[in-house]
């Protein structure tokens, strides 16, 4: 069976996320080990966890524009050579101070990955497609989250935990050499069409009614999956008393079902566009689907057994991951291909200024109460409210 140049270079995002994510989990399944090696506080680790989210807010500003303006060739490359020396780079840090510099780094060249890998999809497939092509590629934040806690204790105690970040690191050095000899310029009728366009300047498209809900709701939701991100093993850790040898099945449990997830999310609205529903019908319907599942997250502080909380925990990043399939079709059924680079990268921003806020408020909680339950809670209810600002603000009627 022949593959379609477009699932070629779809494949490739795929890769791509999944090295990504493989590489910003490396800290967080270290993170229990280096915190009693180098002696950090809670809210240490909370500022070490920020200097990547400051970054990657910035850049995701910064490369939204650089995309839209250069186009995704040289830009995507640019931003995986980056991201892989810095993760390398983390081998070599000393402290809490050492490991900020490295992630900074880290999380600047790491911002690229979706405002990319969103427009490529925009570029080369068609409405019907988009939710289960942004579905496949981003299953690969999952994959790369599976693989973390099964490879990189191994390497941790094999050969140095040194070694599990120049190891990670170097895999996007190879994933460029295939990203090179696969990529073509868009289509034709793509550029033909971008061409035609008048060029907007940055307040045109950021200033927009549509871009402001966007950016509103993916500040409300997106904080769920940096939590998951850098708090779950540590919550695991100390509430399971979960080693970090022990890590592996709990977290490929939540991010298997994650997987699922995005999967089904963007499956789900694409089969009702091809029945015949509208695409914004269709979207909004997968969202309320997934802002009602993503309510078991609410029960996991109520619970003491191990698997009952990876389970609730698992089904509530499958919903996310559902919910940001279609967010992210979202955007790319509103905003023209020119500018959805720019409205990714302003979207992203404020997810990540969301997610800084709630690991500074993470931080705090645990150093004054100890416990995890009220901010499950939170971000449990968090994908309703958003459904509630998208319906009421953004009001396609197709």
């Amino acid at each position: 069976m022949k593959i379609s140049y477009g699932w070629k270079i779809c494949i490739l995002l795929f890769f791509s996320t999944t090295i990504n994510y493989l590489d910003r989990h490396v800290l967080s399944i270290l993170a229990p080990e280096l915190q009693r090696i180098y002696n950090w506080t809670e809210i240490d680790y909370s500022y070490i966890v920020m200097s990547f989210q400051v970054s990657y807010g910035l850049g995701v500003v910064l490369t939204g524009k650089l995309l839209d303006k250069f186009g995704t060739k040289w830009i995507f490359a640019i931003g995986v050579a980056l991201w892989s020396a810095a993760g390398m780079a983390h081998a070599f840090a000393k402290g809490a101070f050492g490991f900020g510099i490295a992630r900074f780094s880290l999380g600047l060249g790491e911002s690229v990955n979706f405002p990319a890998s969103v427009k490529t999809v925009a570029e080369l497939f068609p409405p019907a497609q988009k939710a289960f092509a942004t579905g496949f590629f981003n299953a690969g934040s999952n994959i790369g989250a599976i693989v973390a806690p099964l490879l990189i204790p191994f390497i941790a105690y094999k050969f140095g935990w040194q070694w599990a970040f120049i190891l990670t690191g170097g895999l996007g050095f190879i994933w460029l050499f295939f990203w090179f000899i696969t990529y073509k310029s868009p289509p034709k009728a793509v550029l033909a069409t971008q061409a035609a366009v008048v060029t907007k300047n940055w307040k045109q498209v950021v200033l927009k009614k549509e871009v402001l809900t966007i950016c509103l709701v993916r500040f409300i939701s997106d904080p769920t999956w940096w939590f998951l991100l850098y708090w779950l093993p540590k919550f695991l850790n100390e509430t399971k008393a979960v080693s970090t040898g022990s890590l592996g099945w709990p977290l490929v449990t939540v991010y298997v079902l994650a997987d699922v997830g995005s999967l089904a999310g963007g499956y789900y609205s694409s089969y009702l566009i091809k029945k015949g529903k509208g695409v914004n019908a269709s979207r909004r319907q997968a969202l309320l689907t997934c802002a009602i599942i993503a309510l078991v997250l609410c029960g996991v502080g109520f619970t003491t057994n191990l698997w009952t909380a990876v389970l609730l925990i698992g089904v509530g990043a499958a919903a996310h991951c559902g919910w940001t399939a279609n967010i992210f079709a979202t955007i790319t059924d509103i905003f023209p291909s020119e500018e959805v680079g720019t409205v990714m990268g302003v979207a992203t921003l404020s997810a990540v200024s969301g997610g800084i806020v709630l690991s500074l408020l993470t931080g705090r909680i645990l150093t004054f109460t100890g416990g995890y339950g009220g901010i499950f809670m939170m971000i449990g209810c968090t994908y309703l409210i958003g459904y509630i600002i998208l319906t009421r603000l953004i009001n396609n009627k197709n």
